[in-house]
């Protein structure tokens, strides 16, 4: 029996590079001070990849991840709609949690996967 690696629009191969980016992301972000509140935290609506806290500043951060280029960089996958749904879903999110945050900020986090070596990572502070 012959095995063969998932191919990048299989499911299963995606969901575990998603799974791979949100994990890069996480500590790449608590290494810069941040903590971790929640991941992937889920609604009805939708899910937020990863809240956080950097003091009193709620940070809702997208995570995207890819194995190549080939499509543009990571971070270009987070258009308006997908902007316009996080900022509902962090209302929803807020809604069920309040707390005495001074602000709230919206983060994306780039992660591209390397053939060999670490993966090269991307911090973009209020992405939108």
């Amino acid at each position: 029996m012959q095995l063969q690696h998932p191919h990048p629009r299989d499911a299963h191969f995606k969901n575990a590079l998603g799974r791979y980016g949100e994990a890069i992301a996480a500590r790449c972000l608590t290494d810069s001070g941040h903590r971790v509140i929640e991941v992937n935290w889920r609604c009805g609506r939708g899910e937020i990849d990863i809240i956080a806290a950097e003091g009193r500043t709620l940070v809702i951060c997208e995570v995207k991840t890819r194995s190549s280029l080939a499509f543009g960089e990571p971070a270009e996958a987070v258009g308006v709609v997908k902007s316009q749904r996080l900022r509902l879903l962090a209302g929803q999110w807020l809604a069920e949690h309040p707390g005495d945050w001074e602000s709230i900020r919206f983060d994306v986090v780039s992660v591209l996967r390397r053939e060999r070596g670490p993966a090269q990572v991307r911090h973009l502070r209020a992405a939108f």
